[in-house]
């Protein structure tokens, strides 16, 4: 299955659109505004949140949660490397590797490829390609991408 995001220029706080292969939307994704921390809410389009990812405060290393029907689900952690970057999935068993500046990298757990982003050139705010492999819950994979690019963001500002 394939995925792709947009991010929304031009708007207070963050705000993502998600669509499937045919363009149709399928989910969204609000920041919200003026609150330590980062905070996103993954929304179906009916409005029902489907996960809440929250950054820890007071961590030496960039560390979110992601959150489903009020429990924690995993904890994404930025790993310190000299060389490379790598983020751990604790909870899930997953890691992620690649070329993070280039937004390109993979998520694997189990000895697996779970998913795959691509950052789309050319564009309006940023944009990736998320290819899922099939039987992966699609939305903690989006949840991980969305953490990754706030880590990103937060590292060129």
């Amino acid at each position: 299955m394939k995925l792709y995001i947009k991010q929304h220029v031009f708007t207070w706080g963050d705000r993502f659109s998600i669509y499937d292969e045919a363009g149709n939307e399928k989910y969204f994704v609000e920041g919200e505004v003026f609150t330590l921390g980062k905070k996103l809410h993954l929304m179906d389009l009916v409005g029902n949140e489907l996960a809440f990812i929250y950054q820890k405060l007071f961590s030496f290393l960039p560390r979110y949660y992601i959150n489903r029907n009020g429990h924690d689900l995993a904890e994404v952690v930025k790993h310190f490397t000299f060389f490379s970057q790598e983020y751990s999935v604790e909870g899930l068993g997953w890691s992620v590797t690649g070329d993070f500046f280039a937004h390109d990298y993979q998520i694997a757990g189990g000895g697996s490829l779970i998913a795959s982003v691509y950052k789309e050139w050319f564009t309006w705010g940023d944009a990736y390609a998320i290819e899922i492999n099939p039987g992966i819950d699609e939305i903690a994979v989006l949840a991980v991408v969305l953490i990754i690019d706030a880590v990103i963001s937060d590292s060129n500002n």
